[in-house]
């Protein structure tokens, strides 16, 4: 295993210190907890608090600033952050109108964020949830029950966020971000896997001609392996199961074209190049397009594409100003 750190189980805290010492004017390490919050804190508003496993680099403190995520916990690698963590990360960033939270769909996140969730109603502060379950491959996995939520959850921080920053309500900014988890779809696919710095040695193998399809977020293998096709049969391979999945004839989409920490911006954009192409040929105009890596999975070397179906209130809250580290509109 090469990799540039120090020891496997100082990882996490080193790279949480390292973040907040990069990016102050964005987020401040709470002391003795894995968590990132808001440096310059906004009162009167809806908190939104999302988290999960390390590994997922910049999700999920990357996120956290001005119309997205007023903290973010972080985990082990691939592992869900503890309930006390999580409660930590809600009373420090409530700020008297509630806090959401935004967990994806992994069995441990699920638990552990409604434990906090029922710590901090005890403590008196308002607290409701929303789970993301994007992901087309799967139904249930090792890590869940239902399907997995990937990189669709970056589209919830943004448009959730927008209309927290904004002012709404928390039930309001709830219903938002369930309206972006209906119509959201991602499906993922790598042609090398990563290894957690713990285990030392890769989830899974493939063959140099060989690519894992329906690939999650957490190094572990897709639903079916094949052999190794150009970049446009595996987008027609991709967009075929995304749009099975939901009805997006006619439709305004956003792309999300993301990288899974070692695949390079040329192929990225080569991959967005062809899913550009086919939504044109079937009539699905696509509005905004975002192209980079979001939710990683330390250096697998692969993408996910998702579709995001559009509508007045939704685009209002992709336009709308974002001010973090990895992203900003």
């Amino acid at each position: 295993m090469k990799k540039l750190i120090n020891k496997p189980e100082s990882v996490e805290n080193e790279m949480l210190n390292g973040i907040a010492k990069a990016h102050p004017e964005y987020v401040t390490r709470l002391e003795g907890f894995d968590v990132l919050v808001r440096s310059n804190k906004k009162q009167g508003k809806v908190a939104l608090v999302s988290g999960g496993g390390s590994g997922h680099e910049p999700a999920h403190g990357g996120f956290v600033g001005e119309g997205m995520l007023d903290g973010a916990v972080a985990g082990a690698v691939f592992t869900s952050p503890t309930p006390d963590q999580v409660f930590e990360a809600i009373k420090a960033v409530d700020a008297g109108e509630g806090v959401l939270l935004v967990i994806k769909n992994y069995t441990g996140d699920v638990m552990n964020f409604e434990m906090a969730a029922e710590m901090a109603e005890m403590e008196g502060i308002k607290v409701d949830k929303v789970v993301v379950n994007d992901d087309v491959a799967v139904k249930d996995s090792l890590w869940t029950v239902g399907r997995r939520g990937v990189a669709g959850t970056v589209l919830v921080h943004k448009i959730a966020g927008a209309y927290a920053e904004e002012g709404k309500d928390l039930a309001e900014v709830k219903r938002i971000a369930e309206k972006v988890i209906a119509n959201v779809r991602t499906m993922g696919m790598a042609i090398h896997p990563c290894t957690v710095p713990a285990a030392g040695k890769p989830g899974f193998e493939l063959a140099d001609n060989e690519m894992e399809m329906g690939i999650g977020i957490h190094g572990e293998p897709g639903t079916y392996r094949s052999e190794l096709k150009p970049a446009d049969a595996i987008v027609d391979e991709m967009l075929e199961k995304i749009l099975s999945d939901l009805d997006f004839a006619g439709s305004e989409v956003a792309v999300l074209v993301n990288g899974f920490g070692g695949t390079p911006a040329m192929e990225l954009y080569v991959i967005n190049n062809h899913v550009h192409d086919v939504l044109t040929e079937r009539g699905i105009k696509i509005y905004k397009t975002i192209v980079g890596n979001y939710m990683t999975s330390i250096e697998m070397a692969g993408c996910s594409i998702t579709l995001l179906k559009l509508d007045d209130e939704l685009k209002k809250g992709l336009d709308a100003k974002a001010d973090t580290i990895a992203f900003r509109s």
